[in-house]
C-alpha cells in the first residue's frame, strides 16, 4: 500500500509571522509522490477539518508557533494525542486545537501527526514575516522533506 500524507500549511497571512505556515507551503514543490497532497489552508480550519475526515495515514502540520524559543527557530514535534479539548471551530479562523476537535465531533479519527513549527517575532497586523521567521522558510522547507522522507520510508499505510 502507498502511504498517504497531508501537508497542511495553517496560518494568517494579514498577521505577520502568522504567515509562515502558507509561506513554507509556497515554497515546497508539489512531491512527485503521489500519495503526498500539500495544501496552504490558511485559515480555513473547517476546510482542514472536512478534508481530515479522509483517510490520512499522516498528517504534517506546518504553522507559526509561540513560546518555543528564539525568533525563527523551527521545531519538529509530534504532538500528544488527544490533548484537543472541546474547541468551537470557526469556518473563518484556524486553530489547531479546535480542528481536531472538530474532526472528532465529526466522527472522525486524527491521523499520525508531525508539526513543522517556527517561534514567531510578531503577529501584528501587516503581510511579510518578520527577517527572522523568514529567513527560517528555507530550514523549514528542509525539515518537511526530511519528515516526509522518514514517513514514506516507514511505509505509513492507508
Amino acid at each position: 500500500m502507498t502511504a498517504r500524507v497531508l501537508v497542511a500549511g495553517i496560518g494568517n497571512i494579514f498577521l505577520g509571522d502568522d504567515g509562515f505556515g502558507p509561506e513554507v507551503v509556497r515554497r515546497l514543490p508539489q512531491p512527485p509522490e503521489t500519495a503526498v497532497r500539500v495544501v496552504d489552508y490558511g485559515i480555513r480550519g473547517m476546510h482542514l477539518a472536512y478534508d481530515l475526515l479522509e483517510s490520512w495515514a499522516a498528517l504534517v502540520l506546518i504553522d507559526a508557533i509561540p513560546n518555543h524559543g528564539a525568533p525563527g527557530e523551527v521545531t519538529v514535534f509530534t504532538p500528544e494525542p488527544g490533548t484537543a479539548g472541546a474547541a468551537q471551530l470557526d469556518a473563518h479562523a484556524m486553530n489547531p486545537e479546535a480542528v481536531f476537535a472538530g474532526v472528532r465531533a465529526l466522527g472522525g479519527e486524527l491521523p499520525r501527526t508531525v508539526v513543522v513549527g517556527c517561534q514567531i517575532e510578531s503577529v501584528d497586523e501587516r503581510i511579510g514575516l518578520s527577517a527572522p521567521v523568514a529567513a527560517a522558510v528555507d530550514t523549514a522547507v528542509a525539515a518537511v522533506d526530511r519528515v516526509l522522507a522518514d514517513l514514506l520510508a516507514t511505509r505509513v499505510k492507508e
